[in-house]
């Protein structure tokens, strides 16, 4: 392993080796990167057409965010299957095959006729694809140490950073020429083609010797001993609940401003792309700048303090004062960039307290957490049969009082790792 290990809070700076060194090469870079945007595409693609799907379908606005819940309940089991697979056969068997039933999924959603047949796909779909996610993170845990881990993610990070940008936007333009289907049908291309690339460029980085033997006793007692880790739990918990406040704005984004201010679906796959740039440049500036300069504790306190001001004043400026866009878009603005810097953090933090042969179960965690906070906070914003600013807003300063719970009671900022 390159350079000294950091400690649990992450605060030693590490120089990050060369992509070629390490055996991942600016290829697999790349490809590390799309397989980590396919999440955000799946999610986002088809955001601007959920109101005609909605329509199709014959269902109700919360029905369909269902089908957004689905998705996140399968990537969070897909992740807790291919993480402690992968640390089982390596990586790049477990990847293939999630890719290979990505593109299946993904097909049967592009046919589906009922509801419950789409939301059925989608769950799937999403467990597939949550193949890529979780082990993409372990590659960076298999070749990187402490700041460094925080460098790698922050660039696959600037090419699936992209993924939430481009994806509304590309999805309403595609509602120009075609259907929801056609979404659908992007993204089967899609899951092809990152197949084939990742059978190409990218080779196994978790050699026979390195992986844990067992089955599923040994799996168990691995994930035991990391949920015991208090301060692993915590930056679990911690980046769970923040991504329920960033997903609380995904999910009911599209309803929000289609419904409520109006909006058209190009308007507002532009005012999302707008506010994915936050998040992105963010996240950027902490792995090449921020984490090298500041402790670990002073980003992640900086950065859910952020996260609250933008909650709050989401709240405020729909809640109390009725400011429109002008009130929603800037709050939404100030929370993206927020989470910035608190979800690669909290990541490269529990990453690097634990071993690379258990890489994979602790990012199997990591997304575990996330994903099932993203699914129980998607179809709330829609609580009443309507749309609502005013709930949306709740629900995203709800996941950031618990996402600050978590940090101070489980993380102790203030006392020193061991």
């Amino acid at each position: 392993m390159p350079g000294p290990t950091a400690d649990t809070a992450g605060e030693q700076s590490t120089a990050a080796p060369s992509a070629e060194s390490t055996g991942v090469g600016r290829a697999g870079v790349v490809v590390l990167g799309g397989l980590v945007a396919l999440g955000p595409l799946t999610t986002d693609l088809y955001l601007p057409a959920l109101p005609e799907l909605t329509a199709d379908l014959h269902t109700t606005p919360a029905a369909a965010q269902l089908t957004l819940t689905a998705s996140l309940l399968g990537v969070a089991a897909g992740q807790l299957l291919f993480g402690p697979l992968s640390d089982r056969l390596g990586r790049r068997r477990p990847l293939l095959a999630g890719l290979v039933g990505y593109s299946a999924a993904t097909l049967v959603c592009m046919l589906a006729t009922t509801l419950p047949v789409l939301a059925a796909g989608r769950f799937v779909q999403g467990m597939a694809g949550a193949a890529g996610l979780v082990i993409g993170r372990a590659i960076a845990r298999d070749r990187y140490e402490g700041i460094a881990v925080i460098r790698f993610l922050a660039s696959i990070g600037l090419i699936s950073g992209l993924a939430p940008i481009l994806a509304p936007m590309l999805g309403a333009q595609l509602m120009r020429f075609t259907s929801w289907r056609g979404t659908f049908g992007a993204l089967l291309v899609l899951g092809l083609l990152l197949a084939l690339f990742a059978l190409l460029a990218l080779r196994e980085t978790l050699p026979p010797e390195r992986r844990r033997g067992g089955g599923l006793s040994a799996t168990l007692r691995t994930i035991g001993g990391l949920l015991g880790n208090l301060r692993f739990l915590g930056l679990v918990l911690t980046s769970s609940f923040g991504f329920g406040a960033l997903f609380g704005y995904i999910s009911g984004s599209s309803f929000v401003l289609q419904h409520v201010y109006g909006v058209t679906p190009q308007t507002y796959s532009l005012l999302f792309g707008l506010n994915s740039v936050a998040i992105v440049g963010v996240t950027q500036l902490n792995g090449r700048l921020l984490a090298q300069r500041y402790s670990a504790r002073a980003l992640m306190t900086a950065g859910l303090v952020g996260c609250t001001a933008g909650a709050v004043a989401l709240v405020v400026t729909t809640g109390i004062w009725d400011l429109g866009l002008a009130g929603f878009c800037p709050s939404v603005f100030v929370l993206m960039g927020s989470m910035g810097v608190v979800l690669p953090n909290s990541a490269a933090q529990a990453l690097t307290m634990v071993e690379p042969p258990s890489a994979g179960s602790a990012s199997a965690l990591l997304g575990l957490g996330t994903f099932l906070c993203g699914a129980v906070v998607a179809p709330l914003s829609s609580l009443g049969g309507e749309p609502s600013a005013v709930v949306l807003g709740v629900v995203v300063l709800s996941c950031t009082a618990l996402a600050w719970a978590a940090y101070l009671l489980l993380c102790r900022p203030w006392q020193k790792a061991a």
